[in-house]
């Protein structure tokens, strides 16, 4: 009986520089969009205020959102950079996922507040300031473009579950910045005061389509859910097309943060088979197939059952 854990091999060094710069990307960007929306968001909650605009003041609620989702991604980036301890084996990296999963808990909640109050104003839409208004969504729409394009240039957006979380908060706030210049526009020109709940029941929906996503993303991830970018049929087929492999069992695929995939897996090969062959051949298709750069593989060889349960 062999096994391998390949987490932290020698030629892995490049992946770990890799991993560091990215790191540090994630961080410098977050830190910068958290300053920048936490300054703006007290700007248009005391505009919307002034204004009487729910739109602006569902748009700083979602700001303050954003604030602390950005804060919590930041300080899960920093706990998460932790070194494992012998009671906390793979250290802290957990810790970026119950930070997006409360981010989508609050993107959700703050999207049913947001529409029962959008709601509750259609029957008798209040006066709003329409010039004020618009100058304030004007520039909380180049806020946020300027946050979102930090965030999607800087940050991995694609990789990091707890940076995509921050995104979507962000690209949900520029939306409901584009939402309030709109009903701005309809107010002035028209004296529609009712575009103003109407903007912000539309902001809320898309708010609370990403947050669930978020939500359910993260759930998966902590119910030890398989990465659905990888395919099991494809992992067996590709560990028994090695030469001496004659069968595969007990095949588990999990993720510890969205962009670490581990896996655990035995291998039944033939009898007087190079088994450290196999394993180099089983480490690299893992690696370059499907990018599981951590793996425990158990190889077997003659049919043994130690325990009763395990043969039947």
């Amino acid at each position: 009986m062999e096994h391998n854990h390949n987490d932290h091999n020698h030629g892995n060094e490049h992946s770990h520089s890799g991993h560091s710069h990215a790191h540090d990307a994630n961080k410098k960007a977050l830190t910068i969009s958290f300053f920048l929306i936490a300054v703006f968001m007290i700007v248009e909650f005391v505009g919307g205020y002034l204004t009487n605009s729910l739109a602006l003041i569902s748009d700083a609620g979602h700001m303050l959102s954003d604030a602390v989702a950005l804060g919590l991604s930041l300080s899960a980036l920093i706990f998460g950079a932790r070194a494992a301890t012998p009671s906390k084996t793979y250290g802290y990296k957990r810790f970026e996922i119950l930070a997006a999963l409360l981010n989508g808990i609050v993107l959700v909640l703050l999207s049913v507040l947001i529409c029962k109050e959008a709601i509750a104003r259609i029957s008798e839409p209040p006066r709003v300031i329409g010039k004020g208004m618009m100058v304030i969504s004007i520039i909380g729409l180049i806020i946020n473009i300027i946050v979102a394009y930090i965030l999607h240039s800087q940050g991995s957006t694609k990789e990091n579950l707890n940076v995509r979380s921050a995104f979507l908060h962000v690209i949900g706030d520029l939306l409901g910045s584009i939402g309030a210049i709109i009903a701005a526009v309809l107010i002035m020109l028209f004296g529609w005061y009712i575009a103003d709940p109407i903007a912000s029941i539309i902001v809320s929906l898309l708010v609370l389509y990403s947050g669930w996503n978020v939500l359910k993303e993260s759930v998966n991830i902590l119910m030890e859910a398989k990465p659905s970018d990888i395919d099991s049929k494809k992992v067996i087929n590709s560990l028994k097309s090695i030469d001496g492999v004659e069968d595969i069992h007990d095949l588990h695929i999990w993720m510890i943060t969205s962009d670490f995939s581990v896996m655990t897996v035995h291998l039944k090969v033939q009898d007087n088979i190079d088994r450290d062959m196999i394993l180099e051949n089983a480490k690299h298709s893992l690696n370059k197939e499907f990018g599981i750069k951590h793996a425990t593989i158990q190889i077997e060889g003659r049919d043994i059952c130690p325990y009763e349960e395990t043969c039947n």
